[in-house]
C-alpha cells in the first residue's frame, strides 16, 4: 500500500458508499447558499483519485490554493461526519441511546424536569436490555443531578434506590474494566511475540494472568463481564498452546451470543472474532469435521443484511472466512486446490488495503506461502515469504522467525546450496536473537549443516534420523509451537517417500477418515 494513501480525509472519502456520497452532497447544498463550493470540488477530486497525491489534488481542484488546503480539508472532514450522523441507523444502539440522552438534556435545559426523568427511565430500560452499562451510568448520574438540584417528588425512597443502582452499575463496570484490560494486554503480548517461546514465558504469563484476573470474575453474570472473561482465557490458552482450553473458551464466547441474542447486532465484530477463534481451535485440534461445520455456519452468518451493511464487519468476516478455508485445505492436504483462493485474496488485499492491519496481512502472506510450499511450488512460496521478511516493525516476531525458516527450507528444496550456508547463519542468528530457538529448530539447523557434507545417496538415512529425533517432541507443549507453524514431520516424511508434502498430509487425512467410519 502506498504511503500517499495514508491520509485521513482520503480514507474517509474512499470508505463512502454511493448512497452516502449522494447524501453528503444533498446535506452540503441544503446548508449553503451556492452550489459552487470548494469543499464539493475537493470532495469530487478526492473521490476520483486512486491514491492520495497532494500535487495532483491541487491540479484537479484549481480554485483551492495550497495555503487553503489544510483548512478546507478539515472542514470537509467534519461535514462528511455530520452528514453520516444524520443517516439514521435503526440497528445502532449507541446512536439511539445517545439521541435519548440528548433529548433528556434538552428537556432539562427547558426546565421540564419530570419529562427529562421519563426519557432517562426509558433510556435505562433500553440500556439494561442491551447491557450498555456506560449509558446506564450516565443516565443514573444525570438523574442524581436532577434530584439533587430540584424537588421532583417523582418517587419515594428515590435517593436510596438511585444510590443502590449506581453502586451495582459501578461494580459491574469495574469488573468489565479489569477483564477488558486483561484481555487487551494478553492479546497485545500475542501480537508482539506470538506463542510462548519457552518455560519462562509460560511461568511469566501464569503469574500475570492470576494476578490480574478479578476475584469476582467467576461469579459474573453480565454479558460484557462474561465476554471479556472468556476472551482473557482464550488468549491465555492460545499463547500457551493449550488448544483444548482454547477451544472450550472460544465455544463459550460464541455461545454467549445465543444467551443474549439482542447483543448480536450490537457486538457483531466480537461475534465474528469469537467464530474466528472457534474455527482456529478446530484447526489447531486438527478436527476437520468441526472446522467444516463451523465454516458453513459462519458463511450463513456473513449473509446477514446488518453485517453486509457495515463495512468494518464485512471486511473482518471475509478475512476470517478466507483464513478458515485455507486452514481446511491444510488439514485435508489439498494445497493445490487451496491455491484457487489466492487471486481472490490478492484482490481483497488490494481493495481493502487501507483498512487491513499489518498483522492480518502478514498472516495471509504466510498462509499463501504454505499453500505454495505444500503443493511443491517453492519459487512462489519464497516470493510471499520475502514479503514478510522485508516488512519493517516488531509485529509477530514468531511469524518473522518461521517465515525465515520456511524460506530457508524452500531454498534447500530448490537446491540453492550457494545461498544456504549464508541463509543458515543469518536465520540462526535472527532466531537466537529473538529467543526463538527450540530443540526442534536446533535439530533442524544441525541437520541442514550436516547435509552440505553428505552425498545425495546418503540423505535418506539422515532424513529418517531427524524424523525419529523430532517425533519425540510432538507432545511437548514448549516445542509444540514449531509444529504449529511448520509441519516439519510431514515435510520429512515427504522427503523420505519422495512425494509432495500435500500428498503426505492428504494420506493422513484419508487414513483418519477411514478409521472414523
Amino acid at each position: 500500500m502506498s504511503n500517499r494513501s495514508a491520509d485521513a480525509l482520503f480514507q474517509l472519502v474512499k470508505s463512502l458508499e454511493k448512497s452516502e456520497k449522494r447524501n453528503f452532497k444533498l446535506y452540503v447544498k441544503r446548508n449553503t447558499a451556492t452550489d459552487d463550493l470548494k469543499i464539493i470540488q475537493l470532495f469530487d477530486a478526492l473521490d476520483k483519485m486512486a491514491d492520495y497525491d497532494e500535487k495532483q489534488l491541487l491540479k484537479k481542484a484549481k480554485s483551492i490554493t495550497k495555503q487553503q488546503l489544510s483548512n478546507i480539508k478539515a472542514h470537509l472532514y467534519k461535514q462528511i461526519l455530520s452528514s453520516l450522523r444524520l443517516i439514521r441507523d435503526e440497528d445502532n444502539i449507541d446512536i439511539h441511546l445517545h439521541e435519548q440522552m440528548d433529548h433528556a438534556r434538552i428537556l432539562f435545559n427547558k426546565g421540564l424536569y419530570l419529562q427529562s426523568l421519563k426519557v432517562l427511565e426509558r433510556l435505562k430500560d433500553t440500556a439494561r436490555a442491551y447491557q450498555q452499562l456506560t449509558y446506564l451510568q450516565q443516565a443514573l448520574f444525570f438523574e442524581k443531578k436532577i434530584e439533587t438540584l430540584f424537588i421532583t417528588r417523582s418517587m419515594q425512597d428515590r435517593a436510596d434506590k438511585l444510590s443502590a443502582e449506581s453502586d451495582t452499575v459501578n461494580a459491574q463496570l469495574a469488573t468489565v474494566n479489569q477483564l477488558s484490560n486483561l484481555s487487551l494486554q494478553l492479546y497485545s503480548w500475542y501480537i508482539r511475540h506470538g506463542h510462548a517461546r519457552n518455560e519462562n514465558d509460560i511461568k511469566g504469563l501464569k503469574i500475570f494472568f492470576e494476578k490480574n484476573l478479578p476475584a469476582a470474575a467467576q461469579q459474573a453474570t453480565g454479558f460484557y463481564e462474561r465476554l471479556y472473561f472468556y476472551q482473557s482465557y482464550v488468549w491465555y490458552a492460545f499463547i500457551r498452546q493449550d488448544f483444548l482450553q482454547y477451544y472450550r473458551y472460544s465455544q463459550k464466547w460464541v455461545d454467549l451470543f445465543a444467551a443474549y441474542p439482542l447483543l448480536l447486532k450490537v457486538e457483531t465484530a466480537n461475534y465474528i472474532k469469537g467464530m474466528h477463534n472457534l474455527m482456529g481451535a478446530h484447526f489447531n485440534l486438527m478436527n476437520q469435521v468441526k472446522l467444516a461445520e463451523s465454516i458453513k455456519q459462519f458463511e450463513q452468518f456473513t449473509k446477514q443484511k446488518y453485517l453486509q451493511a457495515n463495512e468494518n464487519n464485512r471486511i473482518l468476516a471475509y478475512q476470517y472466512l478466507y483464513t478458515a478455508r485455507i486452514n481446511l485445505y491444510f488439514l485435508q492436504g489439498t494445497f493445490t486446490k487451496g491455491l484457487r483462493l489466492v487471486p481472490f485474496l490478492e484482490e481483497m488485499l488490494k481493495e481493502y488495503g487501507l483498512y487491513l492491519d499489518t498483522h492480518r496481512v502478514l498472516v495471509f502472506y504466510y498462509k499463501i506461502a504454505c499453500l505454495y510450499f505444500g503443493s511443491g511450488n517453492n519459487e512462489k512460496a519464497i516470493d510471499y515469504l520475502n514479503r514478510i521478511i522485508n516488512q519493517k516493525g516488531d509485529l509477530r516476531t514468531d511469524l518473522q522467525c518461521y517465515a525465515r525458516l520456511l524460506h530457508l527450507i524452500a531454498h534447500y528444496e530448490l537446491g540453492n546450496f550457494d545461498l544456504l550456508e549464508y541463509l543458515i547463519k543469518s536465520v540462526y542468528r535472527y532466531m537466537a536473537k529473538m529467543e526463538n530457538l527450540s530443540k526442534v529448530e536446533e535439530a533442524m539447523f544441525a541437520f541442514l549443516r550436516r547435509s552440505f557434507h553428505v552425498g545425495a545417496h546418503a540423505l535418506r538415512p539422515e532424513f529418517e534420523k531427524l524424523l525419529l529425533q523430532l517425533k519425540k517432541y510432538e507432545g511437548n507443549p514448549v516445542e509444540a509451537r514449531a509444529f504449529a507453524y511448520l509441519d516439519v514431520i510431514s515435510w520429512l516424511e515427504s522427503k523420505i517417500s519422495g512425494v509432495n508434502v500435500q500428498d503426505v498430509i492428504r494420506e493422513k487425512y484419508l487414513e483418519g477418515r477411514r478409521k472414523s467410519m
